[in-house]
């Protein structure tokens, strides 16, 4: 953080509206929508939290000044309420690097008044004392070497399994830790389910790729091409390409200014109900303020997009295009995107508080996150992406990983897929993450080595995961 961020505004009314109210839990309240906003970096939402009050001493540029700020900082891990007093709640904020003190008061439209962000020096968090179990025994120095990462993972606090995969030469291995449901003493298994969140990316991106294959489309067609004649009076869409959604330039943010704004909006299960009528909608009056193709801004919207696209011209459901095109075709039998009622009892996922959570639904956004799988499944997938392309779909994985782009300093692009060097082997990889769940796939073909990292908790494990892959491609 560059300076010492503060935005302030007490008065007295804001002790005497706190008083009317039950005051912590509305407090708390506001207070998660306002973090939602932060995390989904949706400045203009987190904006309208605020009171008239604040509003009239606090534009929206200083504030969104605020925010870019903070944005950097990736997601927040943790908020605890340290104390309430006379209508102030004061919360410990975290993100993965920083700490801050949190100042937060609400008034009585619950709206906050008051936001003062301090930055706190980071303490060293204590770790678990209990002792998890490992369920594969070591037996050579892979092993040992996964078994120090998980259980490094696992020592913090709100963590909950891990299902570890790792292929090297070809050769694969699992790795399971933790518990599947807090107090149930059962770790994972090659079939445990587990959301991939942004993964789903990939899935998409082959997708897209197959209908390249098949001369359907070409990446560098503009997408209005294929939108409905309401959309296509929008000239600000004219000028965005297929290519440009599946690697992040088009100048779509990261999500739509809508997506509180449907019917039965519930910020614990932000993607349910935004449909492909809400999508339109958005894209109807949509004004770039960018020039496409210029410039990277990772975008959730741009893949909603790219999925609803794909599903028109195949007129299949994404998860149906997902199975037919994709899991069938490698035998992957448990990757879906709609959870099974009869296995609900055993997939259960944990919010960066250490608490249980409701697994996100798609709609619309389902291209963008909405896949759950299995590390078994997810191996098989790895493993594909070693072959020497023969087949339409082999074609089409491969084509996903060549160069779009270029993400100073040292960042590839392709569709989907982030690359970057060790040493001089090419890497390519993703993350994905929900409210209470993290996963990490990366590969290196020239070696054809690999490592895949889910949990069920929404404490990321994106730096494990690379350690391990680090660990595979610089072991003699």
């Amino acid at each position: 953080m560059k300076n010492f961020i503060t935005i302030v505004l007490l008065g007295i009314t804001s002790y005497s509206f706190a008083q009317t109210n039950p005051e912590e839990q509305i407090n708390r309240g506001v207070y998660n929508r306002l973090e939602f906003f932060i995390n989904s970096q949706m400045t203009d939402s987190a904006y309208n939290l605020a009171s008239d009050s604040f509003k009239q001493q606090f534009s929206l540029p200083r504030f969104a000044q605020v925010l870019q700020e903070l944005y950097p900082l990736g997601r927040v891990k943790s908020s605890t309420i340290k104390e309430f007093e006379k209508g102030i709640a004061t919360y410990q904020m975290d993100f993965d690097s920083e700490s801050y003190e949190v100042l937060f008061a609400t008034d009585s439209t619950l709206k906050f008044n008051t936001l003062k962000l301090t930055p706190l020096a980071i303490k060293p968090q204590v770790e678990k004392t209990i002792v998890v179990p490992v369920t594969q025994k070591s037996v050579d120095n892979d092993d040992l070497f996964v078994d120090s990462v998980a259980n490094a993972y696992l020592k913090q606090q709100n963590t909950q399994s891990l299902a570890i995969g790792i292929l090297k030469n070809g050769q694969t291995k699992t790795y399971f830790y933790g518990e599947t449901v807090k107090g149930n003493q059962t770790p994972p298994t090659k079939t445990s389910i587990y959301e991939i969140g942004s993964l789903s990316k990939v899935f998409t991106a082959i997708l897209l790729s197959k209908l390249v294959e098949e001369g359907t489309i070409t990446l560098d067609q503009p997408i209005s091409l294929f939108l409905p004649d309401t959309l296509k009076k929008n000239e600000a869409l004219s000028k965005i390409t297929f290519q440009m959604l599946a690697n992040h330039t088009s100048g779509l943010p990261r999500l739509p200014d809508n997506l509180d704004k449907v019917k039965g909006f519930n910020e614990n299960d932000p993607y349910k109900t935004y449909d492909k009528k809400a999508l339109y909608n958005y894209l109807s009056s949509f004004k770039n303020k960018k020039n496409p193709g210029e410039e990277y801004e990772y975008s959730n919207l741009g893949y909603a997009v790219l999925g609803d696209i794909i599903c028109g011209i195949y007129k299949k459901s994404y998860e149906q295009l997902v199975k037919d095109i994709i899991c069938k075709p490698l035998d992957m039998n448990n990757t879906f995107q709609v959870l099974d009622p009869k296995r609900k009892d055993t997939f259960k996922v944990y919010n960066k508080d250490g608490q249980e959570v409701i697994p996100w639904s798609f709609d619309a956004f389902s291209s963008a996150g909405g896949l759950k799988s299995t590390i078994e499944d997810l191996l098989k997938f790895v493993n594909a992406q070693f072959k020497m392309p023969q087949t339409p779909l082999e074609n089409a994985m491969a084509n996903t990983r060549l160069f779009t782009f270029f993400l100073p300093p040292d960042t590839d692009l392709g569709l989907a897929w982030h690359m970057n060097l060790i040493d001089d082997l090419t890497v390519y990889w993703h993350n994905g993450g929900t409210a209470g769940s993290s996963s990490y796939l990366a590969l290196s073909p020239d070696k054809k080595s690999g490592v895949i990292v889910l949990s069920n908790s929404a404490i990321p494990a994106d730096d494990k995961g690379k350690a391990i892959l680090d660990y595979l491609l610089r072991k003699k």
